[in-house]
């Protein structure tokens, strides 16, 4: 099948106009069109319902997004692997929740790319739900994440601790001082969510919830609030007086876990990303 085929549905899935997919993918609208016609002879269904202005996917076309990304995706991994191989090298792809970057990874990557020579990296920031269905897939090789997976075929360890400190602009503050301070509620996942909502009943509503410590960082600063931030983040903000820690709560201990699919075929290089992640850690 011929991939243009593909790449001309999925901009069109996300364009839901004939005119922008065919601007994104520098062909004419009638491109366009005769493309989709040929993926729909070959498939034997209709993919989209064609209405003036009203481009929507029929059920057909919603089950088919997923298979075009499976296919896109697999061919782009061979041809990044037919190519490493010929520099004896290996690909490994590395999917990590929201705030692994923030907290631990950005700390362990350039020691983890000293360490395996040979070894060439990709990462990306995706949902748990995406990572065990690519793990399934064997097209994600390992997972990083706060909550670990308890899924059939998938192994998950223990890799670091992240240490998370309730900071605020203003320093010598109590949690029953912060009623009027801009908190903000980070997604640090479901153990944090239920220690949150158990034992900090004091603190006030958010005025932002949000799935980025840095975000949360950039907006205490601005205006004057409160948060939970991972302490690699904030030793320096608190050295220097800019960040200071609320005086009455505890740290939240959060964990990270990597996980991996026991039938993957990269599981020697796999063993050793952990391996060095773990002396890292």
């Amino acid at each position: 099948m011929d991939t243009d085929l593909l790449k001309t549905f999925l901009e069109v899935y996300r364009t839901r106009h004939f005119g922008k997919a065919a601007d994104n993918l520098y062909i004419t609208r009638s491109a366009v069109s005769f493309r989709l016609k040929q993926l729909e002879s070959l498939l034997g269904v209709i993919l989209f319902d064609r209405e003036r202005n009203n481009i929507k996917p029929t059920p057909a076309g919603e089950r088919m997004l997923a298979h075009a990304n499976a296919v896109l995706t697999a061919l782009e991994r061979a041809k990044q692997d037919v190519s490493l191989i010929e520099q004896h090298s290996v690909q490994l792809s590395i999917g990590m929740g929201h705030n692994i970057w923030e907290s631990y990874l950005k700390r362990a990557i350039q020691p983890l790319y000293k360490t395996e020579h040979g070894l060439s990296l990709r990462t990306d920031v995706i949902t748990s739900a995406v990572m065990a269905k690519k793990m399934a897939e064997t097209t994600l090789d390992i997972a990083l994440s706060f909550d670990p997976f308890h899924i059939d075929g998938i192994d998950t360890i223990t890799l670091s601790q992240v240490n998370l400190l309730l900071v605020s602009t203003q320093a010598n503050l109590h949690i029953s001082d912060l009623a009027l301070s801009h908190y903000v509620k980070v997604d640090w996942g479901t153990a944090f969510n239920i220690t949150h909502a158990q034992e900090l009943t004091a603190l006030p509503l958010p005025v932002l919830h949000t799935s980025s410590a840095q975000i949360a960082h950039d907006f205490i600063i601005q205006n004057k609030g409160c948060a939970f931030l991972p302490e690699v983040m904030v030793t320096e903000d608190i050295a220097c007086g800019k960040l200071h820690r609320v005086c009455d709560v505890k740290e939240i201990r959060r964990h990270v876990y990597a996980s991996y699919a026991l039938t993957s075929e990269r599981m020697n290089e796999i063993e050793k990303v952990i391996s060095s992640l773990n002396r890292i850690a």
